[in-house]
């Protein structure tokens, strides 16, 4: 069976279809986070610091690491600022320096700035997973040869340098284009991780059918682990945590291995440990039963050993 293996300094996370579902924890990423932005941008980092923990006590397997910040004030007195070529290569080792030092579990380094890339797999510990490569011929060329490099999996996107194909033969055959290119480079398949790109629900009525017919291809015709921002399939609906948490286990059921999410959302890290159980990746049931046991009061405990004692003496009796 195909195993993606990312690994920090001290743990070791494995990707495949016979392991729990990994959650890539997606909080850690200024695009449209206007006051994590703000933050960075005067070298604060108390939010990413409670992000990285917040997320690893919810469960997340992995942490993405984003360094997309727009600095809009230094941008008006530097104009490099405006430049993420400039911006992203200086704050990426500092965000994974910040997060190595609270939490040890693998990283997902998250950019689309190539010398972003390099400066995080310098900074970072163990065999992160990078965030990412696409069908884009530019494009391959560049992440490619960090990802041989670097002797780590990478993300890759089904996308290339005619946009976004809503059509998902065209979607499949740009992942089958970047796996047999990694191969030119001697990266294995099991190395690529794919994401074929959930498109809304609200938009595209097959969305849902679409990516779980993908996730199925590229398990069966190219043995490859799958990701996916699972946000994307409830964009502009209301309630879109529980469209999300119906979505994640039926992608899983399908074949899906590992998601971009937030892992604090609790109905959705529900659904995934269900997921987990009922398709025997959590033996005996641990992991759900671990979540779901709350600790007895002390009242309660008592009361429950006062009746074992009870019965033991009406049995002996």
């Amino acid at each position: 069976m195909t195993k993606t293996i990312v690994e920090s300094a001290t743990k070791t996370a494995i990707i495949g279809f016979d392991q729990p579902f990994c959650v890539i924890g997606e909080r850690i990423n200024p695009t449209g986070r206007k006051k994590l932005a703000a933050e960075l941008e005067m070298d604060d980092f108390t939010t990413v610091e409670k992000d990285a923990l917040e997320q690893v006590a919810a469960g997340a397997t992995m942490l993405d690491v984003n360094s997309g910040a727009v600095f809009t004030n230094k941008m008006a007195e530097d104009a490099r600022y405006a430049d993420n070529n400039f911006v992203e290569p200086m704050l990426m080792p500092e965000l994974i320096k910040r997060v190595q030092a609270l939490v040890d579990v693998p990283l997902c380094i998250d950019s689309s700035v190539p010398g972003a890339l390099e400066a995080g797999l310098e900074a970072c510990n163990g065999r992160p997973l990078l965030n990412s490569v696409t069908g884009e011929e530019e494009r391959l060329e560049v992440v490619l040869p960090l990802v041989k490099k670097y002797n780590v999996p990478v993300v890759a996107i089904s996308n290339d340098d005619t946009g976004i194909s809503e059509d998902p033969e065209v979607r499949f055959a740009v992942a089958k284009k970047i796996v047999e290119r990694a191969a030119d480079f001697g990266i294995p398949a099991h190395d690529i991780v794919v994401d074929p790109l959930v498109m809304p629900i609200g938009a595209m009525a097959t969305a849902g059918l679409q990516v779980f017919e993908l996730v199925r291809r590229l398990r069966n015709e190219l043995g490859v682990n799958t990701t996916c921002g699972a946000s994307n399939v409830s964009f502009g609906l209301p309630n879109r945590h529980g469209i999300n948490a119906a979505f994640l286990p039926m992608a899983i059921a399908n074949g899906m291995t590992s998601a971009i999410m937030n892992p604090v959302r609790p109905q959705e890290m529900e659904a995934i440990r269900a997921a987990n159980f009922l398709m025997n990746n959590d033996a005996h049931g641990a992991e759900w039963i671990r979540a779901n046991k709350a600790p007895l009061a002390e009242g309660e405990v008592e009361a429950g050993a006062r009746g074992r004692r009870a019965g033991g003496r009406r049995r002996r009796a």
